[in-house]
């Protein structure tokens, strides 16, 4: 379970991207964090990575306080996450195989390991036929789908989804949608920011909404609502 316990967030001096925010996201749930831009979504994003720190209160993820995993600790707290961008951050000088073998390279896995593993979740993600593809030779849903597959090589717990279809059109969209409820259904806890009314209220799923840093609305089948 993570659960946010009153959570504020203040930049600088006077800039509060969160004022006082609760907020329990079961195992296995998928959340949908809606709001217009500065409402605080990516910010509440960043502090489970450990991006940013609380200014004041606490987060449990799953069962660990956040404010005590140290520096050692926090490459192994990171890899229980994965995350992807509007931006798929992909390597152009890789292939697709490549770019998400990569992600188990840096964390030191076997090429063994790295061979069993990568097919596997490209698979998952139905780029089985596009491994010796480099980014410029795929279509944004499928760098996208690359992005997704290099989130998921850890096996994480939960995906974070921050703003995913932003650059791409409806079709890709609904699709990389679809490829989220069955990472989901995998039982992976999704939690998606997102400025895309029309995929929030097509998946009918958990809808929470944010306004000026606080959570105004939080709705168990919700739609786009601020």
């Amino acid at each position: 379970m993570i659960e946010y316990r009153d959570i504020t967030k203040v930049y600088g001096k006077d800039v509060v991207a969160l004022n006082g925010v609760n907020l329990i996201i079961k195992p296995g749930e998928f959340v949908s964090i809606v709001g217009q831009s500065g409402t605080g979504k990516s910010t509440l994003l960043k502090l489970l990575t450990l991006e940013e720190r609380p200014t004041s209160g606490r987060i449990i993820f799953y069962d660990v306080d956040l404010s005590e995993i140290t520096k050692k600790e926090l490459p192994f707290h990171r890899r229980r996450i994965g995350v992807i961008y509007q931006d798929f951050k992909l390597l152009p000088a890789r292939t697709t195989y490549e770019n998400v073998a990569f992600a188990l390279e840096v964390s030191g896995k076997t090429s063994a390991e790295i061979k069993k593993n990568v097919p596997q979740i490209l698979e998952i993600v139905g780029l089985s036929d596009k491994l010796s593809s480099y980014p410029k030779e795929l279509s944004g849903g499928e760098q996208q789908r690359v992005a997704i597959a290099r989130a998921l090589v850890h096996h994480p717990e939960v995906l974070i989804a921050d703003e995913p279809t932003g650059n791409l059109d409806i079709i890709n969209t609904w699709e990389i949608m679809d490829l989220l409820l069955k990472i989901n259904k995998l039982g992976t806890t999704v939690i998606l920011a997102t400025h895309d009314k029309e995929a929030v209220d097509r998946i009918s799923r958990r809808v929470v909404a944010m306004d000026e840093g606080r959570v105004i609305r939080d709705q168990e089948k919700g739609r786009y609502m601020i």
